[in-house]
C-alpha cells in the first residue's frame, strides 16, 4: 500500500507523519529511538479498513530535533495537539513503549480518542530499586553513546536482540541509527525512573476503552511488573502475543485481527 506523508506543527514541534488507507484513523505513536517505519507492516495489514497515521516523535525519524523534553508528558502533548492539526477527530491511539506512556496521559486526560491500544507501554510499573538500577544502567549505556563510545553499538545490538528478537529487519534499520539516536535515548531514559514516570494511578481514571497488546518476551517491560496496574483500567480487554516488545512488528497477523475487532467495537 502506498502512503502519502506531510509536515505539521504540534505544541511547538515540527513533527513528520505518515499515513496509509482510509476509514477510521488510528494514531500510532512509537517506541523511543523508532520512528514512523515501525507501522508499514500494520497498515498493509489493516490500511484497507482503517487510516493508519503515524508521527515521528521530535528528534526522531525524520522529525527534526525537539525543543521540548524527551518526556512522555510533552509526547503526550504532541500528539494531542496533533490530533487537531491533523483534522482526526476522535481517532484511535495506539502506542508503544514511550508512546503507550503518552496515550496513558492522553486518556486520563480525557483527549478526544475512540479508544487506546496500549503495546508494552511504561508507567505501569512500580520504580523500585531494580527497576533504577536497570534504568541507570541503561541510560549511562546511551550516554556513552552519545560521546561516541566504540564499544557502544555492539552493546546497542545485544540490546536489541531482547528487544525486537522478532523483528530482524526493522532490528536492523534501528541499530544502524545506534550513535545517531542515543542522545534522545539518554534524555528519555535519564527520566524514566523520575516520580513523573509512574503513571499507576492514572490508570483507573482512563474512561475510554483499553486494548492491553503485550509481547510475552517483554524483558524491558515484563507483564508480571504491570499487571496489577494494567488491570486496574476500567474497560479493558487484555492479549497476549510473541515477541520482545511490539506485537505488531513481531506478531502481525494475530495483532491486525485483534486490532481489527476492537476497533470494530469501538466504532
Amino acid at each position: 500500500m502506498i502512503g502519502k506523508s506531510q509536515t505539521i506543527e504540534a505544541a511547538g514541534e515540527r513533527l513528520f507523519v505518515r499515513r496509509w488507507g482510509r476509514g477510521i484513523p488510528i494514531l500510532c505513536l512509537h517506541a523511543i529511538g523508532h520512528d514512523s517505519r515501525d507501522f508499514e507492516g500494520l497498515a498493509q495489514a489493516v490500511g484497507g479498513e482503517f487510516e493508519v497515521v503515524a508521527l515521528d516523535w521530535p528528534g526522531q525519524g525524520q522529525s527534526p530535533r525537539g525543543t521540548g523534553p524527551v518526556t512522555a508528558q510533552h509526547y503526550a502533548m504532541v500528539a494531542t495537539d496533533a490530533i487537531v492539526a491533523l483534522g482526526l477527530g476522535r481517532p484511535v491511539v495506539l502506542g508503544n513503549s514511550i508512546g503507550g506512556t503518552a496515550a496513558i496521559l492522553m486518556g486520563a486526560a480525557g483527549a478526544p480518542v475512540r479508544g487506546l491500544v496500549l503495546c508494552d507501554p511504561g508507567g505501569l510499573a512500580r520504580i523500585d530499586g531494580p527497576a533504577r538500577r536497570i534504568i541507570g544502567w541503561l541510560a549511562a549505556m546511551f550516554r556513552a553513546g552519545a560521546r561516541g563510545a566504540g564499544w557502544y553499538r555492539w552493546a546497542f545490538d545485544l540490546y536489541y536482540r531482547q528487544v525486537l528478537p522478532r523483528a530482524p529487519a526493522r532490528r536492523r534499520q534501528i541499530v544502524a541509527a545506534a550513535y545517531d539516536i542515543a542522545p534522545v535515548l539518554a534524555e528519555a531514559w535519564a527520566g524514566f525512573a523520575s516520580p513523573e514516570a509512574d503513571l499507576r494511578a492514572l490508570a483507573p481514571k482512563v474512561s475510554a476503552p483499553v486494548l492491553l497488546a503485550w509481547s510475552k518476551g517483554d524483558k524491558i517491560i515484563a507483564w508480571s511488573r504491570c499487571k496489577a496496574a494494567a488491570l486496574t483500567f476500567p474497560r479493558h480487554e487484555l492479549r497476549f502475543y510473541r515477541g520482545g516488545h511490539s506485537a505488531f512488528l513481531e506478531d502481525l497477523e494475530a495483532f491486525a485481527a485483534d486490532l481489527r475487532a476492537a476497533v470494530r467495537a469501538w466504532r
